[in-house]
């Protein structure tokens, strides 16, 4: 009986630790402009993904044909630094947790600088090939957003949630 509790907590931390590399996995292929990778951390089939002003979306292959056509050039520059995530493992194939985010954007193209804060509240759910992103929400907590064109740093907006696209 003790073997069964022993054995149960570790799966549980295990998951854990899996679905903090998956985010962290996810977190990098954004970085590295990779839409194969970010595309594998999610569920095949319908999904939720919440993303405010860059949309709502059904499916991840939408989001990752979104990305690709936005984000995968080399004058996007972004670092996407995920931190103090909050797992909870319900059971053996299903979990959920909240992150942070602290988002950077140098755009060289528009002399453009974009930092965005807020955090994540994902879903996750094991599959045969390990656990994935089943639903994810970014809810913005602050923004800043500056011109660099005339060579002085311009504030175009700060605020707790970016304008309307």
């Amino acid at each position: 009986m003790q073997n069964d509790k022993i054995e149960q907590r570790l799966r549980a931390l295990e998951s854990a630790e899996a679905i903090r590399s998956l985010k962290a996995r996810y977190f990098f292929a954004c970085d590295r402009k990779d839409p194969a990778t970010m595309r594998d951390c999610f569920v095949d089939g319908p999904v939720h993904i919440d993303y405010g002003v860059i949309g709502t979306f059904d499916n991840a292959d939408t989001l990752v044909q979104l990305y690709t056509q936005m984000a995968c050039h080399p004058h996007m520059v972004e670092m996407h630094h995920g931190a103090n995530p909050q797992i909870e493992v319900i059971d053996d194939t299903r979990a959920q947790g909240t992150w942070s985010l602290h988002y950077c954007l140098i755009n060289t193209q528009q002399n453009s600088f974009t930092q965005l804060g807020g955090y994540y509240e994902d879903e996750y759910r094991r599959t045969p090939s390990g656990w994935k992103i089943s639903r994810t929400r970014f809810v913005a907590t602050s923004t800043l957003a500056l011109d660099l064109s005339a060579g002085d740093a311009k504030v175009l907006f700060a605020g707790s949630k970016p304008p309307a696209a």
